[in-house]
């Protein structure tokens, strides 16, 4: 049947029209056309759809919207370019074939199809930002999105196609050309959604420029002497990217940790690039790091006392980011921390670093006197890094887990390992592959150092860190690969 004979006979009652169309565009959608049997395409039918697509569509930009976002003209505008294109090329056919019953076939067919897309979107997108789906499907949902989207259009040429019998290379040629234009226009679309979050360029106000050298100063002050004759343990924790919470709640917490179970308070310090924290804490730059060390190291007693150093950013191969705009920083690499912490005077060293590629830290950093702890091997990833995360993957398994029941660094790593693995492992990760190296002179000193620090008649760790609800997760680095000699690597079981 050709389309100038197509005819359609519109129901008596709404409700039924709008149900009929419902299942001709299910049947456009599995490419039959017996969509044509059932489409009621009546200018009432019409406008309802049109309005029910555009309701979707500004749901699901709603709910895909960040914090801050306002209602943006231009990306309503884009949306509309499409279905206009649609309801043109429907004026068209309806004009060659003589048959005006086609007016509004096609563009009410790809409105239902649009509807049904966007609410399905706005589920998925609803039930991410409640964190109920897998971490691995996040990466997948664009992708999901663009293809339901050439789903409904490629459908609908595709049925035309058919009905019009045209050949079967000017199908390919149109579809393949349908393809690239829509993909282009829904990158467009992307790019200018119908809510966006307008760009706000970072600033310092003046009160944070000169409170800054007073919280640094202060926090510098704030650290006691050691006790001459007994060990005692420092903390220094620097949370280096400021763009996600997630890095300063990690290092905050873990000094809590510190300074309540194990007894830091008074010996710690903490550098925290935040974009809400200029005027509470002060902020970690190369100065104040290299600063933070001196002190430390001239308030220790250099054969007795340990120092605990975590590091939590985005990384990669032998660097850790420190940023915190509108301030310009130098990132932190592994050759100017080790020369920073040789400057130091610190001897007995235990370094956690929790990055991406944090594994490319260890050849640097490893000594007969050091521990170092990372979070992912030198070539892997790590994971866990949203605003919405109190603690990384690796933070998590490693200070708010492991250290709760074990009362040995190595003990305490190959528990956390193990956490992660899973972890990864459920989420369809590449494993990060933790890495862990002891010193030869720290490997017969530690023993002492950790009944120092695990002392028993001190709270449980679970008191002071564990919010199983609230805790989430982020990703840390290191690597077991080309170990000094002078070190001891501990290895996967």
């Amino acid at each position: 049947m050709s389309l100038a004979s197509l005819k359609t006979i519109s129901l008596q009652r709404f409700s039924l029209n709008f149900a009929a169309n419902i299942i001709a565009t299910l049947w456009m959608l599995v490419g039959s056309t017996r969509a044509f049997s059932w489409v009621k395409p009546t200018f009432i039918q019409f406008a309802v759809f049109a309005l029910l697509a555009l309701g979707s569509n500004v749901l699901f930009s709603w709910l895909a919207a960040e914090n801050g976002s306002i209602f943006n003209e231009q990306g309503l505008v884009s949306y509309l370019i499409w279905p206009m294109i649609i309801l043109l090329g429907g004026i068209i056919l309806a004009r060659r074939a003589g048959n005006q019953t086609l007016m509004f076939v096609p563009v009410v067919l790809w409105l239902v199809a649009d509807t049904l897309s966007a609410l399905l979107q706005s589920l998925v997108q609803f039930l991410g930002s409640y964190g109920w789906l897998p971490d691995w499907s996040y990466a997948l949902l664009p992708i999901l999105f663009l293809v339901l989207f050439l789903w409904q259009t490629l459908a609908l040429l595709w049925i035309f196609f058919r009905r019009l019998r045209i050949p079967w290379w000017e199908r390919v040629i149109v579809l393949v050309g349908a393809v690239a234009l829509l993909t282009i226009w829904q990158r467009n679309v992307a790019d200018q959604p119908i809510f966006k979050q307008i760009p706000v360029e970072p600033v310092l106000a003046e009160a944070a420029l000169y409170e800054q050298p007073r919280l640094l100063q202060q926090a510098l002050n704030s650290i006691d002497p050691s006790i001459l004759g007994k060990t005692d343990w420092y903390f220094m924790g620097v949370a280096g990217f400021s763009g996600q919470d997630v890095f300063r709640s990690e290092i905050n917490k873990v000094r809590e940790l510190f300074d309540v179970r194990f007894g830091t308070s008074g010996h710690s310090l903490s550098l925290i690039n935040n974009t809400y924290s200029w005027l509470d804490e002060p902020i970690a730059t190369k100065t104040s790091i290299l600063r933070g060390l001196k002190k430390i190291g001239q308030q220790m007693n250099a054969d007795e006392d340990v120092l605990f150093l975590t590091l939590s950013s985005h990384g990669n191969e032998n660097i850790i980011q420190l940023a915190n705009p509108p301030l310009a920083m130098e990132n932190l690499d592994a050759a100017w921390l080790r020369e920073a912490l040789d400057a130091s005077g610190i001897r007995w060293r235990v370094i956690v670093v929790s990055a991406c590629y944090s594994g490319s830290f260890i050849d640097e950093l490893a000594s007969p006197t050091t521990v170092v702890i990372t979070a992912s091997a030198a070539d892997k990833a790590s994971f866990g890094c949203t605003n919405t995360a109190e603690m990384t993957y690796f933070g998590q398994a490693f200070f708010a887990e492991s250290l709760r029941g074990n009362t040995s660094f190595e003990s305490a790593f190959k528990d956390a390992r193990l956490r992660v693995n899973e972890r990864e492992s459920a989420m369809g990760f590449e494993p990060s592959e933790p890495q862990m190296v002891i010193g030869s002179l720290m490997e017969t000193a530690l023993p002492a150092f950790e009944q120092v620090l695990f002392d028993k008649t001190r709270p449980p760790v679970a008191s002071i860190i564990n919010d199983s609800d609230s805790i989430a997760i982020n990703i840390a680095e290191d690597s077991a690969s080309d170990q000094p000699a002078a070190s001891t690597a501990i290895t996967a079981n």
